[in-house]
């Protein structure tokens, strides 16, 4: 299972998609960050601007239940309210009507 502790040892590598959430809480961020990473490919750095309070333990929680990598908060941010995260191949999806819930397989079906 994926830590949902920030995994960059350093800076947070460039970015190659940025999602603006700013002015979101974390159902409609979430709604959004799952949109625009849907065609991105496995390893692309996401930098997510997310002015939500709760951004700081949405965005950890929902890379751990997802399996997506964690890279932490953006340092060199001017506000403090960019976050960034790197897409895993093998990450698990959500539902459309619950971005916090994962799809569970349905019955018959392997894992």
């Amino acid at each position: 299972m994926t830590d949902p502790t920030p995994t960059a040892a350093g800076p947070v590598p460039a970015a190659a998609l940025t999602v603006d959430g700013t002015g979101l809480l974390c159902v409609a961020l979430l709604l959004r960050l799952r949109a625009e990473i849907a065609a991105a490919e496995p390893g692309t750095v996401v930098q997510v601007i997310a002015t939500d309070p709760a951004a700081p333990l949405d965005l950890p929680a929902w890379c751990h239940m997802t399996g997506h990598h964690y890279l932490g908060p953006v340092h060199d941010s001017p506000d403090g309210t960019v976050y960034a995260l790197q897409l895993s191949a093998d990450a698990r999806p959500t539902r459309s009507d619950a971005p916090w819930r994962t799809v569970r397989p349905t019955a018959g079906t392997e894992l």
